[in-house]
């Protein structure tokens, strides 16, 4: 799959701007706040159906103007393919293929896979669980979409019952009935939801293990592990057995939305106990295993963004990561950078085709 060509309206910083692409590496260059990691967003926003750095989508739109249009024109299968995403304010954002407009955006997702590496990843190490099991479930809808199906649904009824406990409480009133109804639809999707994240991990933890061993030459240990409270009884009696609870705080306290990825090196949380560096090789490891997890689900090469991928990294690593690449045939590469000459040099390094955009 390559992305052969994009062309911007109104998106983020961009007037009006057209890229045609080199099928293997491209280069973005130039200063700080000339829009290179827009670039890349643009792209992630083309496969996701929005932006991975502000996924408020009336805040992409060019300040000043009413609506962007994203448009990547791209080669998969042997046919062409033409990938609209567009917003206006007041009105629901589309995402249309070849012309015709999704039902629903989630039928998009993993259409065209995708895999962006970014300074901003240090929020899966820093940040709540909510951003793991985000990366997670990330990684598990572009190869499943029944799975995002049954996401979806346990959060619509996760909703729901959370806004009951609230009634109950707001009205002194309480309904079993009523309640068990959203107990049982919990469970049903939640179960789906914890097995496939248990035979996720299962199959990502080895794949992760062997990155980073190769990234930094098995110099550290770590660990990849997968919390949950449904691993020692399941969610229809969590649910029941803590319904005192649920009441007082007016919120669902068990279930798989409060699962989460436990980061380890050397046996220790890697948030505490890892340097910047080890951050960054840990996160790097993770995101590409996650590009070796997708491709082995989707028989495609995924796309790869690296966004200013000189952060942290000295050159010696970042060239490892590039001859990776190389070696492996990944697919088409997109690198954002301060430094031209720094970028190219690294480029120059592997046997491939590149452009240097400087912005």
């Amino acid at each position: 799959m390559i992305l052969q060509k994009l062309s911007l309206l109104n998106y983020k910083n961009f007037t009006s701007q057209s890229f045609d692409f080199d099928p293997k590496i491209n280069c973005f260059v130039g200063l700080n706040g000339v829009g290179k990691t827009n670039v890349l967003d643009a792209i992630y926003h083309l496969s996701f159906g929005k932006s991975y750095f502000n996924p408020i989508t009336l805040q992409n739109i060019k300040h000043g103007e009413d609506f962007f249009v994203t448009e990547g024109i791209y080669e998969k299968d042997n046919s062409s393919e033409k990938i609209v995403v567009s917003a206006k304010k007041g009105q629901k954002k589309i995402i249309k293929r070849n012309g015709k407009a999704y039902d629903k955006l989630s039928e998009h997702i993993g259409f065209l896979p995708l895999v962006i590496i970014s300074p901003s990843d240090r929020d899966l190490i820093i940040e709540g669980s909510d951003t793991r099991r985000k990366f997670m479930d990330g990684v598990i809808s572009q190869g499943d979409p029944m799975y995002l199906q049954s996401l979806l649904k346990y959060n619509k009824v996760l909703a729901q019952r959370n806004s009951l406990l609230k009634y109950f409480a707001a009205n002194n009133t309480f309904n079993q009935d009523t309640l068990d109804i959203y107990n049982e639809q919990l469970d049903t999707f939640g179960t789906d939801i914890f097995e496939k994240r248990m035979a996720f991990l299962k199959e990502f933890q080895p794949i992760f293990m062997n990155r980073h061993a190769s990234i930094s030459q098995e110099n550290e240990k770590v660990n990849l592990v997968y919390e949950s409270q449904l691993q020692n009884e399941r969610l229809l009696q969590l649910l029941q057995q803590n319904m005192a609870k649920d009441k007082m705080t007016q919120y669902t306290n068990f279930g798989i939305h409060k699962d989460d990825l436990s980061f380890e090196i050397e046996g220790h949380p890697i948030k505490k106990f890892g340097s910047q560096g080890q951050q960054k090789t840990y996160l790097i490891a993770l995101k590409l295993a996650q590009f070796d997890f997708i491709k082995a689900q989707s028989k495609v090469n995924p796309i790869l963004l690296l966004d200013d991928i000189f952060d942290k990294l000295d050159e010696e690593r970042v060239a490892q990561i590039i001859t990776l690449v190389d070696n492996e045939n990944f697919g088409q590469l997109f690198i954002s950078d301060t430094h031209a000459e720094r970028t190219e040099a690294v480029v120059k390094k592997v046997h491939q085709s590149y452009k240097m955009f400087r912005l």
